[in-house]
C-alpha cells in the first residue's frame, strides 16, 4: 500500500523482499551510531514485522521509503505513537527515520518527512508532532530544523529503554511543531 508520493520517493508499506535492507541499516555502524543495539538479523526481522504490523493497526508507522525511478528502498521514515507514557503525554506522534547510507546527503530524508508533515496536520489532522534524537546525533537535529521544528528543551529526557552500559546514549533532545506552526510555516512558502 502506497501511503504517500513526492517528486522522488514513495512511502508505502514494506514488502517482505524490503528485508535484506532493514537487515542492512539496522547493523550498519554509521546509521546505528547512536543506538545501544547493531541489529543482529533475528532482531531487525522481529522490527520489521512489528512496524509493518503497526502500519496495519494505526494507519501511522515508519513506513519503507523507495526511490521511484528505482523501486528500490533505501531506508524510512514516518510517524508513530511515542509510546513512552512516562515521557510522553499518551497520543503523542513522532517523525522519525533511518537511511542507508549510501543515500545520505541527497536529501531524500528531508523530502519525505516534509511530505509526512503535510500528511499529519494535513489529512490526519494531528495536533503537533515529535522528533527526538541523542543529544550528539548533529545529523537528525540538522534535518528537525530544516523541517521547521523547533527545539523543545522542556521536554528533553534520558531515554526509558536505553540500558545503563551506554549513559551517552541516554540523553535525548527533543524537537517538535504544532499544527498551527506548520500552517504558519506553508503560508510563508507560498507567499
Amino acid at each position: 500500500m502506497i501511503i504517500l508520493e513526492t517528486e522522488r520517493l514513495r512511502l508505502r508499506s514494506w514488502l517482505d523482499s524490503d528485508r535484506h535492507l532493514f537487515r542492512e541499516i539496522n547493523s550498519d555502524p554509521k546509521v546505528m551510531e547512536f543506538f545501544p543495539f547493531r541489529g543482529a538479523y533475528e532482531e531487525a526481522d522481529a522490527l520489521f514485522d512489528k512496524l509493518n504490523g503497526t502500519i496495519t493497526e494505526t494507519g501511522l508507522g515508519f513506513y519503507c521509503m523507495e526511490r521511484k525511478q528505482t523501486g528500490e528502498p533505501m531506508g524510512f521514515c514516518g510517524l508513530s505513537l511515542v509510546n513512552m507514557p512516562d515521557v510522553f503525554p499518551i497520543g503523542t506522534v513522532e517523525i522519525g527515520w533511518r537511511l542507508a547510507t549510501r543515500f545520505w546527503g541527497n536529501g531524500y530524508v528531508t523530502e519525505a518527512a516534509r511530505a509526512l508533515l503535510d500528511f499529519a496536520f494535513g489529512r490526519k489532522e494531528l495536533d503537533a508532532v515529535v522528533s527526538f534524537a541523542v543529544t550528539e546525533n548533529h545529523r537528525s537535529t540538522a534535518v528537525m530544523k530544516r523541517l521547521g521544528l523547533h527545539r523543545a528543551a522542556e521536554m528533553d529526557f534520558d531515554h526509558p529503554r536505553v540500558p545503563d552500559t551506554h549513559p551517552q546514549l541516554k540523553p535525548h533532545i527533543v524537537y517538535a511543531i504544532t499544527r498551527d506552526e506548520w500552517r504558519q510555516q506553508r503560508q510563508a512558502a507560498t507567499s
